[in-house]
């Protein structure tokens, strides 16, 4: 397999409400990203995705867009865009942006006239359905922000269908109109330059309207109902066809309810759809039905079997970004390392792992300094109406308690991820010179990119020095995974090799020491390529690991 700029490049999410503010009103902008680009280079990323920065009324921070080719007031203007650019390319940095093909705002001009009346020409661009028999709601289905995904439009007496919020009705791709739209939003940005898009929901575009059988877990609904309609292949065919295919850029897929055995339909080579598929398997690898649902603990076992599984995308001839954290997810270190004593090893064997799986790193921001999450003392202090839609909902259904609710809130919610980046240890973490649009994680003080920047052991300068190795070997983003200790619930260690290389990872998620045998071959050379401690204890076959250690060695 060809690995090209984007497969073997590091992604970089900036989350532009909440990176850097310089126009000194509490929220991030487009000029706040340019005067960070030496601080990116400098991390050894390739790619930055920005989070929509599309004109937006903001009921889901960007995600309902009410302009495709304008920029949203609050982040800067099309110059300031142009500028970002422009700089980004000058530094060998790619841009990538968010695009929203699922849904508009319904305050974008489309929705607005759409709802003048049945007849109008853009009543086509939505999804209408009648009232049931009985009144009521064309089917049962929730949607992803709680509450039913059909709103009643009172003007013309038919309900439109949003499986997010009522401010995002879903946009009928069956409508080629539609479609050529959305094409041509895609060809604006990308003649100005950009060199791609990650795809919002994209798996959800096509529709097939069956009732959701009762007690359906919402995974299971989105992956049974919502997902992998049955013109989807169409669809993205017929995109990359018709735009990408006539640029030097790729499209990553949100892989909302794709799974292994499906996602080779969405990303193999020949097939000629998406590039690559964001899938959430690890991502959600203790969510069982929802993330206010249910949750299990964190199970390193699970955990390799996604990994294991997903291998089959790529056996396929497919390609898969993998993510630990982003902006809809609580902090990586606070879900699957230990944010406490050991914040700073856990966070470096965190990406060690995720720099040594196959495919294409994502990294959020915040992520290569530890960043933990945040305790909110009160639902009035959250912001994600994801997070308030699920706590108002449960005060009338009593499920859980007040307090239980925002225990899950402040453990599971997308607030965690979205405060603002903790740059050193002036007021606002030096994020902004007045009051930012949502509070700064306390802990600033000590978690900060002032104060790491000149610690070389710092997991700012961790993050540095191991994705400098992953552009050095290629054998980090593909090869042959051969797993040892497979059984072990707190030892994740594997042999990667191909044609020319061979590393050799070696990572703990306990925290107490854990001696592993392994049978080194004394006729081959181990030269320790990163270590997240300042020693090492291996003997002839034996190797302790300390708690939350890492270490790769490069076979020779």
């Amino acid at each position: 397999m060809k690995l090209n700029w984007f497969k073997s490049g590091v992604i970089y999410q900036i989350y532009p409400r909440s990176f850097n503010d310089t126009n000194k009103d509490g929220i991030g902008d487009l000029k706040g990203i340019t005067a960070k680009l030496d601080y990116l280079k400098s991390l050894n990323i390739d790619i930055i995705w920005i989070s929509p920065i599309f004109q937006s009324p903001n009921k889901d921070n960007g995600y309902d867009v009410s302009d495709y080719c304008a920029i949203m007031p609050e982040f800067g203007t099309m110059s300031d865009f142009d500028e970002l650019l422009e700089e980004a390319h000058k530094r060998s940095l790619k841009i990538v942006l968010d695009l929203v093909p699922n849904h508009t705002s319904d305050q974008h001009e489309w929705f607005q006239k759409a709802k003048l009346s049945k007849d109008n020409p853009y009543r086509d661009y939505y999804i209408w359905k009648k009232p049931n028999d009985n009144g009521n709601s064309p089917n049962n289905w929730p949607s992803f922000f709680s509450g039913p995904a059909w709103t009643l439009d009172e003007n013309t007496g038919e309900y439109y269908l949003h499986l997010f919020t009522k401010y995002q009705p879903d946009l009928n791709w069956e409508n080629p109109e539609v479609r050529e739209s959305i094409y041509k939003v895609m060809r604006f940005w990308l003649d100005k330059g950009i060199d791609g898009f990650r795809m919002d929901v994209v798996t959800l575009l096509s529709k097939e309207f069956k009732d959701v059988k009762p007690g359906t877990g919402f995974r299971k609904i989105i992956e049974d109902y919502y997902a992998n309609g049955p013109k989807i292949h169409e669809y993205l065919h017929e995109m990359n066809e018709k735009v990408m295919r006539h640029y030097d850029a790729f499209s990553m897929g949100e892989g909302v309810g794709v799974n292994q055995d499906n996602a080779h339909l969405y990303v193999a080579e020949d097939r000629r759809e998406l590039d690559m598929i964001y899938h959430f398997d690890i991502l959600e690898n203790n969510i069982v039905d929802g993330k206010y649902d249910k949750i299990t603990n964190f199970d390193l076992l699970n955990v390799k079997r996604i990994f294991r599984n997903w291998e089959k995308v790529i056996e396929k001839g497919g390609w898969i970004a993998n993510a630990l954290g982003n902006h809809d997810f609580a902090r990586i270190v606070s879900r699957f390392g230990n944010d406490g004593p050991y914040r700073e090893e856990s966070a470096k064997m965190l990406i060690t792992l995720m720099a040594t799986q196959n495919g294409t790193l994502n990294i959020y921001q915040g992520d290569e300094i530890g960043m933990t999450n945040i305790n909110l003392k009160s639902i009035d202090d959250v912001n994600d109406i994801q997070s308030i839609n699920f706590y108002n909902e449960n005060l009338e259904t009593k499920k859980f308690s007040k307090e239980e609710a925002l225990l899950m809130i402040n453990n599971e919610g997308r607030d965690n991820a979205r405060t603002p980046m903790q740059w050193n240890t002036n007021a606002n973490a030096g994020f902004s010179e007045v009051k930012p649009w949502l509070q700064v994680n306390p802990n600033y003080k000590n978690i900060n990119v002032e104060n790491q920047e000149n610690d070389e052991n710092s997991i700012l300068n961790y993050y540095r020095k191991i994705l400098s190795l992953k552009r050095e070997y290629d054998i980090f983003s593909y090869g042959k995974i051969i797993e040892l200790e497979r059984d072990n619930d707190q030892i994740f260690a594997y042999r990667k090799i191909d044609t020319e290389e061979e590393i050799l990872v070696f990572l703990s998620f306990s925290e107490n020491e854990i001696l592993i045998e392994y049978e080194f071959n004394k006729e081959k050379d181990y030269n320790m390529l990163i270590n997240n401690y300042k020693f090492v204890t291996k003997t002839i076959d034996k190797l302790t690991l300390q708690p939350y250690q890492a270490v790769i060695y490069k076979v020779e």
